[in-house]
């Protein structure tokens, strides 16, 4: 099994999609300028089918970006896989086209009103027909951890032989558990004969509030993919947020099996601010990893279980993420005054009751 983990950020694509959180074509550059700086191994760059705006920023965003694989969404369709192909022609070989098709039966029998064999015959030509223009193809059943087991199984094994390159498992409505979803990995990871032929990755959604404990959990299973997005937006109640993943397995090593990986962490703070910044969507204060909220250095009793040479373990990690030491204001600096008189600065009333 490889120990690196690859990271895919969808903020462009699928960030997009929470209302209020639309960028135009120099917002979307200028983001992914940044995931290029931050070490991102994956961008989806949008939806190119989707409109003329998501072609041209995909086509854009190949054109420019060098680093980083660039990848575009299609709907298992020839009209699709072919705009896909086209906006991302300027990528060459670092491009990927990123072909999803429903899977559960809830999907199947009400969205598609197609049987099983059906569903396996489109996976199949739609992948052989994106490998006619890129090498790297992958493959998502939507709704997969609400398909059932051993159809999933078959579907898997059925597009790796097509010319998958990456298999995707997303938890689409985030309704998935931990114990469920490692259980969903690991049954995947020792019965598709084929498995090897591929990377496994995850997409986790946040409906539950579970998205990174989710995520955590496939990497301990197997997968060697997380998708997400930056700050965690997204339609609904967002994605994972793939700064949190990074620095936990960062911090925690040792859980995850030393996987390694290539994010620049030192960059995650800046990321953080440009999306925020270009998408509208502002980071709430108490956010874990990148957020504002000023905290006390530890009581001692605390301070030495979580610490790294010494040093309390949010200042250790607020450093490693790029980010100033939540502690690190310094006695002499002012403090700014109540924004409005009888309130302090977490917003809480210091008026004595009469």
């Amino acid at each position: 099994m490889s120990d690196q983990i690859y990271f895919f950020d969808t903020t462009l694509r699928d960030g997009e999609q929470c209302p209020g959180a639309s960028m135009n074509l120099r917002e979307k550059l200028e983001v992914a300028r940044q995931m290029e700086r931050l070490g991102m191994d994956v961008i989806e760059a949008g939806f190119p089918c989707i409109s003329d705006g998501d072609f041209e920023a995909v086509h854009a965003i190949a054109s420019e970006i060098k680093k980083c694989r660039i990848a575009g969404l299609a709907r298992c369709v020839k009209a699709d896989i072919e705009a896909a192909a086209r906006a991302l022609e300027p990528a060459g070989d670092r491009a990927r086209i990123h072909i999803f098709l429903a899977t559960s039966k809830l999907h199947m029998q009400f969205k598609l009103k197609k049987a099983e064999t059906e569903i396996l015959r489109m996976a199949a030509e739609g992948v052989s027909y994106a490998r006619q223009f890129v090498q790297d193809v992958e493959f998502s059943p939507e709704d997969a951890s609400r398909t059932d087991l051993d159809f999933l199984t078959k579907v898997v094994e059925t597009v790796i032989d097509a010319g998958a390159t990456t298999v995707n498992i997303p938890d689409t409505v985030g309704y998935t558990t931990p114990d469920e979803f490692y259980r969903i990995i690991r049954h995947l990871k020792e019965n598709v004969p084929n498995i090897g032929k591929a990377v496994i990755s995850v997409h986790c959604h946040n409906d539950l509030g579970l998205a990174v404990a989710n995520s955590l959990a496939a990497v301990r299973a197997g997968a060697r993919q997380v998708e997400g997005t930056i700050n965690g937006i997204g339609e609904r109640a967002g994605n994972v947020a793939l700064e949190e993943v990074i620095m936990a397995l960062r911090t925690r090593a040792g859980q995850f099996g030393d996987v390694t990986d290539n994010i620049n962490t030192r960059e995650i703070v800046r990321t953080s601010r440009i999306v925020a910044r270009m998408s509208g969507m502002q980071v709430q204060r108490s956010k874990a990893i990148v957020g504002k909220t000023p905290s006390p250095t530890p009581p001692a009793s605390t301070s030495t279980a979580s610490s790294t040479a010494g040093k309390p373990m949010k200042s250790w990690i607020r450093r490693l993420s790029g980010g100033e030491p939540r502690n690190s204001r310094s006695p002499s600096t002012p403090v700014a005054p109540p924004s409005r008189p009888g309130w302090n600065n977490w917003g809480m009333c210091s008026r004595k009751r009469k």
